[in-house]
């Protein structure tokens, strides 16, 4: 047995001799190589500062491979024994990217792919460009976020990896000394050209060359299908259905369903693009076929490494026709031993590719602690985009980022929504947020809460425990009070301290204010109601009865009504004017009793109206005014009252009465008569003056058969009976006439109208005709004098329109002058 070591150990920059004893080495595709080797040195004492993290390498050599180098760092180093000739040490050579796992970290990246995720960490881990190499098949886009939450470095970008398919393996680059991880996508990246053969061993002879013994193949039945559905909320009516079903030639069954997988787009069946469904359920798909054929072999091949596809000579089946993808190897050694390699692989097929097992992605099945972010520190305002959602600041993310920009815009969970309506009270700069996971996935965010803090505190607390508080940074305010006995709510905005208190009416220190409602404003107020408003201090206990119930004001309203019909019965068969009743009776059926576009106001004790200017009551039709007792009406100056046609005053039982307390009483019928008659006597008394009786024409006095006429400068009088005069004396004069001095009374029925027809620039419209439509039919034509004016005399008093006929445009005095350059142009365009 060959008892001399074929295999070496050498550590950069390091004094000691190390001679070999054995080894132990694993590599995998997708993972960190490994080679464990014990070496003996006469030195006792090396310190394991000078061995650990230091750049090493590893050669083997065997009597058909003269040299195969690993190199890589020393990450484990063990003293196992030592004694008076040698000490035996251990040492376990990685590759550098095996040390990430020592570093675990909470990362945010955003609008990155997942080459530029891994490229960064590399970067950031010391190795450069001569270090790793990307060899892919697809584009990868850029992902709107992908998260490493509580996971080593190494663990991340294996992960992140494997789940879009990318796997890597390493190479010996013996010109810069140092190892190479190479990432690949697809069989292009296969290293092809490696052949053995195959050769079972005779007896205890290898034949002394390089061969492949031992084959052990195992076939598997694996799914056949995989369907995956995902939803993505940006394009929630889209359909992502997806569906890869992968041609094997080996028996496949079953279906395998998957939901909520990480993509936005279904993508096409057929060369699929990076990241859609239908991508990852081909990736999907395809680890499930590499289960499909599993192979065992061993070999003395030391060149054999994971990633290439070896092609067996004198293989004496047609099972592996295109031969076998090594996946794993593991090898060993001693100075006692030869040289051994067992390889794990695959059959490989163009058509299916190695796709590694990601590792399980974190899940954040709880909440983690955010703050919402604007661009503009202490901003007042929401910052949303044109879906509602928000930036926030993740507090557990070490990345440095600008404000608003630390984390993607997330979506607001909110207690009620719909389409374009629902709940949504605006976060701002600062607001602390729980952050929830859709299915715990890190790369699918919400907000779950708005939360308080010491910084910002709750609004209710032990201090005022028994409200409920509903408020914004601007203090609109809904309030609702639960203390037994003292509740209420207040609605209320800061603008114009506009509120709606009900119950229980307190101010801002908590004292009562009053008890019922409370509709006030410091600005303009509007009650307005488009069918109608019911106005009622009608008792209705404990809210019972219905709201629109004015049963209360329409008896009241139809009792008066009663009343007043009688009263005016009486007055026609008084000869005195009639009230409308027919219209109070059309306004009580028609408006009043269902509240159709009317203002009904109702009290049982009393109705005050209070002004401190002035008061006015207006109706295009009937003003209707009914008291079962009395109507009084005090004014301290002037009390006007106009009519354009009629004006009736009846008493039916009592007296009437008319009196002036300073000024004199006048009374005129000024375009027609008027008449006084009493049922009994007439009293015309003058207590201190005089009593006049005049008349332009003639005065006639007749009472009891007997008249007096005073007419045209003449007297008259007769009588049927006698004729007594009591006087001591009769006095006669000459004639001596009486000047009459008449009250001036104006007519009445016809007035005047004037017409004044300009443009807008006050210029007089002349000779334009026009037409004057009154209400009642009649029709007036005319034309304008050269001033634009008109006027007609003796018209009704009586709405009208007027329709002018203008006359036609006078000819603009400039344009003579482009006449003639106007007539070359029809020339020119005629030719």
């Amino acid at each position: 047995m060959d008892t001399l070591s074929r295999y070496s150990l050498a550590i950069w920059n390091s004094p000691y001799a190390l001679d070999v004893l054995n080894f132990r080495g694993e590599e995998q595709l997708s993972e960190t190589f490994s080679y464990t080797v014990d070496v003996t040195s006469p030195a006792p004492d090396i310190d394991a500062a000078q061995m650990l993290r230091q750049f090493a390498s590893f050669t083997m050599g065997t009597p058909f491979q003269p040299e195969r180098a690993v190199y890589g760092v020393i990450r484990d180093f063990q003293r196992l024994s030592t004694s008076a000739d040698e000490t035996l040490y251990r040492l376990e050579l990685v590759p550098r990217l095996r040390l990430l796992e020592n570093s675990t970290n909470s990362f945010i990246f955003q609008n990155q792919s997942v080459p530029d995720v891994v490229e960064f960490i590399l970067r950031k881990h010391g190795l450069e460009g001569q270090d790793f190499e990307f060899r892919l098949s697809h584009a990868y886009p850029d992902r709107e976020l992908i998260t490493q939450w509580g996971e080593t470095d190494l663990q991340f970008i294996k992960r992140i990896l494997a789940e879009v398919g990318i796997w890597f393996r390493f190479e010996a680059d013996t010109r810069l000394t140092c190892e190479k991880v190479l990432f690949g996508d697809g069989p292009e990246q296969y290293r092809f050209g490696v052949t053995l053969p195959y050769c079972e061993p005779s007896g205890m002879s290898d034949g002394h060359a390089e061969s492949v013994w031992g084959l052990k193949i195992h076939w598997n039945a694996v799914t056949g299908k995989i369907f995956k559905r995902d939803y993505n909320y940006r394009e929630a009516t889209t359909p992502l259905d997806v569906s890869a079903q992968v041609r094997s030639a080996a028996p496949v069954t079953g279906e395998s369903y998957l939901y909520a997988g990480p993509y936005r787009e279904a993508g096409e069946d057929i060369d699929a693009a990076a990241e859609t469904g239908a991508f990852y359920a081909r990736i999907r798909h395809e680890r499930r076929l590499n289960h499909q054929c599993r192979i065992f072999a061993r070999t003395t091949g030391s060149a054999l490494a994971p990633g290439q596809v070896l092609e067996l000579q004198n293989y004496p089946f047609s099972d592996l026709p295109d031969g076998i993808l090594i996946t794993r190897i593991v090898a060993k050694g001693s100075r006692t031993e030869h040289f051994h390699l067992n390889i794990w692989g695959m059959a490989y097929r163009e058509t299916i590719g190695f796709r590694p097992e990601p590792p399980a992605r974190p899940v954040l099945s709880g909440t983690i602690p955010a703050r919402v972010e604007s661009p503009t520190r202490g901003d007042i305002y929401a910052w949303l985009d044109n879906q509602g959602r928000y930036r926030v600041r993740i507090d557990g993310d070490r990345a440095s980022a600008d404000a608003g920009y630390a984390y993607l815009w997330v979506r607001l969970a909110k207690p009620y929504g719909g389409d374009g309506y629902g709940w949504h009270m605006p976060l701002t700069d600062g607001t602390e947020v729980a952050i929830a996971f859709d299915g715990g996935d890190p790369d699918r965010p919400y907000i779950a809460a708005a939360l308080h803090d010491a910084e910002h505190p709750d609004h209710v607390t032990e201090r005022n425990h028994t409200r409920n508080v509903l408020r914004t940074p601007s203090d609109n305010t809904l309030q609702m009070e639960d203390r037994r006995g003292e509740e209420h709510i207040k609605l209320a905005t800061e603008y114009g301290k506009t509120q709606l208190n009900s119950g229980h009416i307190v101010d801002a220190q908590n004292a009562p204010r009053g008890e019922g409602f409370e509709l006030r404003t410091d600005e303009h107020g509007v009650l307005r109601g488009g069918k109608g408003v019911f106005l009622s201090a009608d008792a209705q206990p404990q809210a019972q009865g219905q709201v629109p119930d004015n049963r209360a004001a329409m008896a009241e309203i139809d009792y008066l009504q009663g009343q007043v019909k009688a009263l005016s019965q009486a007055a026609a068969e008084a000869k005195a004017l009639e009230a409308d009743i027919a219209a109070q009776i059309a306004m009580f059926s028609e408006r009043l009793k269902p509240i159709n576009q009317v203002v009904l106001a109702s009290a049982p004790q009393g109705i005050a109206l209070t002004s401190g200017e002035h008061m006015q009551l207006a109706a295009t039709q009937n003003m209707i005014l009914n008291a079962g007792k009395n109507v009084d009406i005090g004014v301290i100056k002037n009390l006007t009252v106009n009519t354009g046609e009629k004006m009736g005053l009846f008493a039916l039982k009592g007296e009437m009465s008319l009196k002036a307390s300073e000024g004199k009483v006048d009374v005129q019928a000024q375009n027609n008569r008027m008449q006084l008659a009493a049922g009994k006597k007439v009293s015309i008394t003058a207590v201190d003056g005089d009593i006049l009786f005049s008349a332009k024409k003639r005065i006639t006095l007749i009472g009891g058969g007997s008249y007096l006429i005073l007419q045209d400068g003449k007297i008259e009088y007769g009588t049927a009976g006698e004729y007594f005069r009591k006087t001591p004396h009769t006095v006669l004069t000459v004639a001596n006439p009486v000047r009459l001095n008449m009250p001036y009374l104006p007519g009445g029925g016809k007035y005047d109208l004037a017409l004044d027809f300009r443009d807008h620039d006050l210029n007089a419209i002349a000779n334009a005709d026009y037409h004057i439509t009154f209400e009642s039919g009649s029709v007036l034509a005319g034309q304008l004098d050269e001033q634009g004016y008109a006027l007609h005399k003796n018209v009704p008093f009586e709405s009208a329109s007027v329709e002018y006929v203008l006359p036609d445009p006078l000819p603009d005095p400039d344009w003579e002058r482009y006449t003639s350059l106007d007539a070359a142009t029809d020339s020119l365009l005629t030719k």
